[in-house]
């Protein structure tokens, strides 16, 4: 291997790295994140770990320093300490932690750390950790919305870094980092909002409504206007007279009597699509609803009555206890609100497409100060909108993909379809408004004393032109917010009662009933709300060492990137003539998203926006397609195996030239999201076998780097779904992508038979799964993080022959990585007692059920034990022939280690994962495990083998408990060594790790 070895290649802390990516997701204020919506965005904790621990050498390359594996444990615990602070969100901008990890880096690289580069940047997380860690960040992405993005953070908050804001009346002062100019997005966002409203604000009228005093509570206008119609004509309103008696009043008189009415501002219409009814008798403009809930909050339920009169219908809304009825449309079909007639979706789609769906007035929601406030649309709010025609339109052809995008299958072919003519009013107003704005900032950044040399920001600038260009690109992001709540697919969340957004996933789907938010109100929706948030993101952002980002097509080398690095750092003392430069990506997974047919939904907002700020990145119509790689096979004539050649071509042209850009010295790390496993075998060619887990696009990934040039060092699951560790969620889940090391393989390196390379991988993959097992890495990653050290004995080769002479394929490879793996786990055994491993026999032929009496007397034959010992050990239980291993719910409550004269192995394991897992309790476990000494370790290896087999039968729910045992040892082992701090374990024991009595 070239250069030394660094911490990503022996060891991490994955525990903490993957329960902070996946605490992360909660994380929203403040979070980049929120600054504009990318699919599948890595989170920040793990990139920060990956390239500390890419750049950070291993303690093992320092015997000088570091001499025995003692030491070597030591120092790599001290490293992990770092790690566990540094992925913390709370030490995000903590500059005692980031120091730290600062110094740790230029100790590790001689004072002149690498330069970091992303070509596939996406939602910039990676070039924003790279900086965050004090190190030049460079950045690439086909996609004009990912570059914008990503410049947003890395590469325009340095360059105004310390700059108070300009704006009227603002404070001259100190501002740190970027806050003077989140500032400012803040005040021109406001005049935007306050601009629109002036325009268009006619267009979102308010509703009347009345509020009792005494109570607090909003009633609509519709609901107090019958009854009052009630108490004049002496008809009683059992409705009307709860609802008084409710707000303490003696009568329905009374109660109106002190009402008071108010004019609320509407948070959101709800519309429903419309079709005609196929049945000739009936021909009614049927409505499809989803659900005509409104809120189905206790004590605040509220829902939509349609009352049928023949073939017409209207809407009513209905508050108190009780709760719409079903919707008319479901994943079966729909049916006609009037005749009750079933309709097929081909009919639906049929009408959709010949003459287009009709929209109809199902409620609205207000603003109130008791909360949400429910009614009847208003004729004239009806008629407002119909007679409305938008000046402007992105009317563009949505992509022919029907996995992602269902509207184009009911009619909605274009993505002006997506929209209301008042949405898409209002957003062309804020589009325009944005690029208006820019002259508004710069007359002001001149007045506060920036240079007015005219130089854009895209052209380098940082005076008055430069520093408007990049107040309205933050405001474009705004703008984009509000495109993502302002869509004929954000629908109505009776739950929370607010607006869901149109990205509620990475597609966009077919929706019936649709909620049409008001920019202008103070609820989920709103201008305002998304400038916070953009503005509470550039807070955040560390604005430090400029990033350089643009558009580049990530199969090519970035000349202008390197170029710009070498121009950056020539003549600085100490920098080598050639720039270190080290890659960290996230390529894209196969053909999981379409990141470009998703974002032209946001592309075309930003390019009516800022177009004349970013003249080039904008040029295209929509985002460039056609160089994409990603393995879409409707690109490609429905061809999945076209789309599958040019996605490895292309994966493979990038390899290429990062194989021979970067450097030898510090490991290339590529995020894959791993799925679709599948069981493989490898024959040896002599009809033996060995099954393994591989995927299409896993393969794929390991067969181009390989095939470029690469020798792969290290793999490492990293989870972020859950949303606690995986003892509190109650699952064995995968990983949800792996992170790979890698290192341009030598041009001189040998090649091998596969019998030789069999036998390396025989003699060094064990030596690794003990170093991993030592990290107490959890049993369901083992097999993930095995495939690392495996493939460093495979791509250490420029080739592996088989027998016949062919080269080894990866997938081979794969299995017998996994093959040896099984082998490891079996020769533990020999370490366990004879007790124990009569027990794992049994255990992987039987689980927990019952087998015959004579099998197992064979088994104790051949693992010289006996029935009635084991027995008396407590292991099993045996009658009638039959014998069965003893269940943990029938473990004995009071059994002691230190008076049991027959102490196993097994039974240690089972009692551990029954405090743990069937009783809950980390203390009582730590508790147990401080009294079992050296045994202890015995039942951590016990566990892995145990969830193997588990995992090979199937057998999830048995698996679970071993998995978290392993999963949460370090934390046992500190509680139990805390715990004999305090005296709270009996007087006679055993030292937890040396042995000896105490």
């Amino acid at each position: 291997m070239n250069g030394k070895k660094k911490l990503i290649e022996v060891a991490l802390p994955l525990d903490a790295i993957n329960t902070e990516s996946a605490r992360e997701k909660s994380i929203r204020h403040g979070h980049p994140s929120t600054l504009h919506l990318w699919w599948a965005r890595r989170p920040l904790a793990a990139c920060r770990a990956v390239l500390f621990a890419q750049l950070v050498d291993d303690p093992s390359a320092h015997p000088d320093k570091f001499p025995t594996e003692e030491d070597q444990r030591r120092e790599r615990e001290r490293l992990f300490g770092i790690m566990e602070e540094l992925v913390k969100w709370e030490n995000i901008n903590n500059e005692k932690v980031l120091r730290k990890a600062r110094e740790e880096i230029l100790k590790s690289t001689g004072g002149n750390p690498p330069a970091v580069l992303d070509p596939f940047c996406g939602g910039g997380s990676i070039p924003l950790e790279a900086q965050r860690l004090g190190l030049q960040a460079l950045a690439g992405d086909l996609n004009p919305v990912a570059v914008l993005i990503t410049k947003a953070m890395v590469e325009i908050p340095p360059l105004f870094a310390g700059q108070a804001p300009v704006h009227p009346g603002s404070q001259r002062g100190t501002w740190k980092g970027a806050r003077g100019l989140a500032e400012d997005v803040r005040y021109y966002g406001k005049w935007i909002r306050d601009e629109a409203e002036r325009r268009i604000g006619h267009l979102y009228p308010r509703v009347k409504a009345w509020i009792d005093p005494k109570s607090g509570r909003t009633f609509s206008d519709a609901d107090v206007q019958e009854w009052k119609r009630a108490v004049a004509s002496g008809t009683p309103h059992a409705e009307g007279e709860r609802t008084a008696r409710e707000c303490r009043h003696p009568s329905l008189s009374s109660f109106l009597s002190t009402l008071s009415s108010h004019d609320l501002t509407v948070i959101a219409w709800l519309w429903a699509r419309t079709v005609k009814c196929p049945n000739p008798a009936c021909g009614a403009q049927m409505p499809l609803v989803r659900s005509f809930d409104l809120s189905t909050r206790k004590g605040m339920r509220a829902w939509i009555e349609p009352i049928i009169e023949g073939n017409t219908y209207k809407f009513t809304v209905r508050k108190g206890q009780g709760r719409g009825s079903a919707g008319t449309v479901n994943r079966r079909g729909a049916n006609c609100i009037c005749c009750r007639s079933a309709v097929s979706f081909e009919h639906v789609r049929n009408q959709a497409k010949s003459v287009g769906m009709g929209v109809r007035p199902l409620a609205l929601v207000a603003e109130s100060a008791s909360g949400r406030s429910y009614s009847e649309v208003h004729a004239e709010h009806t008629k407002l909108v119909q007679k409305l025609r938008p000046e402007w339109s992105p009317d563009f052809e949505l992509p022919h993909n029907p996995r992602d995008f269902k509207t184009p299958n009911y009619g909605m072919r274009s993505f002006k379809d997506l929209f209301t003519p008042r949405q898409l009013t209002a957003l062309t107003t804020f589009s325009d408004l944005v690029q208006e704005v820019r002259e508004r900032v710069k007359a002001d950044a001149v007045r506060a004393g920036l240079a007015d040399n005219g130089v854009p920001l895209a052209e380098g600038g940082t005076g008055a032109q430069a520093y408007a260009d990049a107040v309205a690109t933050y405001l474009a992001l705004a703008v984009d917010r509000l495109a993502d709540r302002s869509s004929t697919i954000c629908s109505w969340d009776s739950g929370y009662q607010k607006v869901r957004n149109t990205f509620s996933r990475q597609a966009i789907p077919m929706v019936w009933d649709f909620a049409e938010s008001n920019p202008f109100s103070d609820s989920t929706g709103n201008f305002l709300g998304a400038v916070e948030w953009v503005a509470r993101a550039v807070e955040m952002l560390p604005a430090q060492s400029v990033g350089r980002v643009q558009q580049q097509d990530a199969t090519e080398r970035p000349e202008n990137l390197l170029a710009a690095l070498a121009h950056a750092t020539r003549g600085k003392a100490g920098v080598p003539s050639a720039p270190l430069l080290v890659v960290s990506t996230d390529p894209p997974y196969y053909d999981n998203i379409g990141y470009a047919d998703l974002s032209d939904f946001f592309y075309v907002w930003l390019r009516r926006s800022l177009r004349g700020v970013y003249p080039q990145l904008f040029a295209t119509m929509l985002v460039p397609k056609t160089q994409e790689l990603v393995a879409t096979p409707y690109r490609f004539g429905g061809s999945k195996q076209a789309a599958q050649r040019f996605f490895e071509e292309g994966l493979g042209k990038c390899f290429h030239w990062m194989s021979r850009t970067v450097s030898a010295d510090v490991p290339v790390t590529i995020y894959y999201a791993f799925k679709q496993a599948e069981r493989v075998e490898a024959a040896d060619g002599n009809g033996d076998t060995s099954q393994g887990t591989a995927s299409t696009g896993w393969e794929t990934m390991l067969e181009g780097l390989v095939r470029e040039g690469f020798s792969i060092t290290a793999t490492w699951p990293m989870r972020t779904e859950l949303g606690n560790r995986t003892v509190a969620m109650g699952t064995n889940a995968l990983a949800s992508s792996i992170v790979l090391a890698c290192r341009p393989r030598p041009a001189d390196a040998p090649e091998t038979t596969r019998r030789d390379f069999l036998m390396a991988l025989k003699q060094e993959l064990p030596r690794a799964l003990k170093t991993l097992q030592e990290g107490s890495i959890a049993p369901v990653d083992l097999a993930q993080a095995a495939i690392g050290p495996g493939m460093s004995v495979f791509t250490r080769y420029a080739r592996v022959l088989e027998a016949d002479g062919s080269p080894m394929r990866v997938r081979t490879a794969l299995a017998l990585i996994n093959q040896v793996l099984d082998e490891f786990l079996a020769e533990q055994e020999g370490e366990f007692d004879a007790d124990t491993r009569w027990a794992v026999a049994w255990f992987e032929q039987f689980g927990m059920e019952e087998g015959p009496y004579g099998v197992a007397e064979t088994l104790c034959t051949a693992k010289n034990t006996s029935v009635s010992g084991l027995q008396a050990a407590g292991i099993l239980t045996a009658k009638a022939g039959t014998v069965r291993l003893l269940r943990r719910d029938e473990l004995s409550d009071d059994w002691d280690p230190a008076s049991d004269n027959r102490l196993t192995c097994w039974e240690i394991t089972q009692y551990l994962v029954r405090e743990l897992m069937d009783r809950g309790s980390e203390e009582a476990t730590a508790r147990l495990l401080a009294r079992l000494g050296s045994k202890a370790q015995d039942a951590h290896n016990l566990a892995y083998r145990l969830f193997h087999i588990c995992e090979r039968k199937k057998w999830s729910a048995e698996a679970l408990g071993y998995n978290a045992l392993v999963a949460t040892w370090p934390d046992l082992v500190s509680l139990s060594r805390e715990l004999e701090r305090g005296a709270n374990v009996r007087p006679k024991q055993l030292g937890l790790f040396d042995g000896e009595e105490t």
